[in-house]
């Protein structure tokens, strides 16, 4: 998705009054009506349209029609404009560089704050491509309430923060966090490299030890990484690994805390085996490894993170398996090592000139003359809540 922060410097206060708004009536509103809208930014309704209307070109919020009247909904590109303005005014965010990474739940860009120095910002989009379960198994949600894909990348950030701080206070190897507002994460830039890009290694049983060791570390802290795989650990030049993506962590009391426990050692043994030729015998066991002498879980929910939220979440993930929380541990193709970790191509809509209606996005239908100039005839077409397309490949 695209992050174009050129326009935060062109939009006035009244801009974000109107954007503010609209986030606080979305608690109550699936879309919000302009006079709660005027209302809550404390501008005159007669000219509210104009604000409203310039945020429409600028695609930072959408209209809706409902039986009952017309309203509006922020989406993604207003959320990060909001975050955006926030972080700006901490010192935490001066500019925005290039995009280094893009995954199914995020975006990631190079920015310098204030200091000049340059770091990452991770924005957690939720709902990209987990959308299609979501009236399932949401008992955190009230009968006649839609789930926020914004709420829930919230919650995702707030929860990565806390464990990433908690983690980098006792010496783990974690990038260093600087900030965090809404979806949007700030830490440390570090020069290192994906394992999943490492062809060859010089010691591989060396680095499978290091990382069986963090495991169990992690582990016997109270905590457990839950998609620990070659798609979450950097390599530094010098071979030592960074562990990075905490969104699905959770607490050795976790009632599939020992499934996780073995998903995360046996997405190790199954990579090293195929990418490196390394086999061992050797590998922890939750009953065995996995006893607990910190409580580094309970110092995360005591930094703000509640168990309310956390229960939220975790409920969630599992729904959407998200992190393929209830899949069976990574077994990513050696070709599909360079591209999305996913059989799924995303084209935004900001991308590409769509004429569909919103009311074909809902469906999922497409208009047949874009689909014969697609040329995606091994490819299903789908739309989501987001206005994204996705193309997911016929098996």
């Amino acid at each position: 998705m695209k992050l174009d922060a050129k326009a935060l410097r062109y939009m006035s206060t009244e801009d974000f009054r109107v954007l503010t708004a609209i986030e606080i009536g979305s608690r109550n509103h699936d879309i919000v009506p302009a006079p709660l809208i005027a209302q809550l930014s404390r501008l005159r309704s007669g000219g509210i349209n104009k604000f409203i209307t310039d945020l429409i070109k600028r695609k930072l919020i959408a209209s809706e029609s409902s039986s009952k009247y017309v309203g509006y909904k922020l989406v993604y590109a207003g959320y990060d404009y909001l975050a955006l303005k926030t972080l700006s005014k901490r010192g935490s965010v001066a500019s925005v560089g290039n995009q280094i990474g893009v995954g199914k739940e995020s975006d990631i860009f190079v920015i310098a704050g204030d200091n000049e120095e340059q770091a990452v910002l991770k924005l957690h989009r939720l709902g990209r491509l987990s959308f299609r379960n979501v009236k399932n198994k949401r008992d955190y949600f009230r009968p006649d309430q839609s789930p926020s894909w914004m709420y829930m990348s919230r919650l995702s950030a707030m929860k990565e923060y806390a464990f990433m701080q908690v983690l980098h206070q006792h010496g783990f190897p974690v990038p260093k966090p600087i900030d965090q507002n809404r979806h949007c994460i700030v830490m440390e830039l570090l020069d290192a490299h994906p394992l999943r890009q490492i062809e060859k290694i010089g010691e591989p049983g060396k680095l499978y030890s290091e990382l069986m060791d963090l495991i169990v570390r992690l582990a016997k802290h109270g905590l457990i990484h839950g998609d620990f795989n070659e798609f979450n650990i950097l390599i530094r030049d010098d071979g030592s690994p960074i562990l990075i993506d905490f969104p699905q962590m959770v607490s050795t009391s976790h009632a599939n805390a020992e499934f996780y426990f073995n998903r995360d050692v046996d997405c190790i043994r199954t990579f090293f085996k195929r990418r490196f030729g390394y086999e061992s015998v050797l590998y922890p066991k939750f009953a065995l490894d996995a006893n607990k002498e910190f409580d580094l879980d309970v110092q995360v929910a005591a930094s703000g993170f509640t168990k309310k939220e956390q229960t939220q979440l975790e409920a969630f993930m599992e729904s959407e398996q998200v992190g393929d929380s209830n899949t069976t541990p990574h077994s990513h193709d050696e070709e599909e090592d360079e591209d999305l970790p996913s059989d799924e191509e995303i084209v935004y809509a900001d991308d590409n000139d769509n004429d569909g209606s919103e009311d074909d996005r809902e469906t999922g239908r497409v208009n047949e003359d874009d689909a014969s100039d697609s040329d995606d005839d091994d490819c299903d077409i789908e739309y989501d809540r987001l206005g994204n397309t996705i193309r997911r490949k016929r098996a």
